[in-house]
């Protein structure tokens, strides 16, 4: 397990991800570990509850679009500023999910 002071590579890794998912776009935990090929939701989740304060988190979902638990409200406001595509109060996975490699996919 990494420090709590300073993130690890794989951290570095997710983060720099997160950086890059395009405004009006999501990725869900699952989403992340799979396009860096390691790690799992739960990795990912770890990495975003301790370090993810610093990168647009609210771009980083449940499989089922849902926001990260206790943060509903923030990242409902964030994905309205960006234009985030909704199903109600959860991001709309089938167009608002980045793919990792185009600059947008909306």
């Amino acid at each position: 397990m990494e420090p709590l002071g300073r993130p690890g590579a794989y951290a570095d890794r997710v983060l720099d991800l997160v950086e890059r998912i395009p405004s009006g776009m999501v990725m869900s935990y699952g989403d992340i570990a799979e396009y860096l090929g390691e790690g799992g939701p739960r990795q990912v989740g770890r990495v975003m509850s301790t370090w993810g304060g610093a990168v647009p988190w609210w771009r980083v979902v449940h499989a089922d679009g849902t926001p990260p638990g206790g943060h509903e409200a923030r990242a409902l406001a964030g994905w309205k500023a960006e234009g985030t595509p909704l199903r109600g109060t959860r991001a709309d996975m089938r167009t608002a999910r980045w793919d990792g490699l185009s600059e947008s996919s909306a």
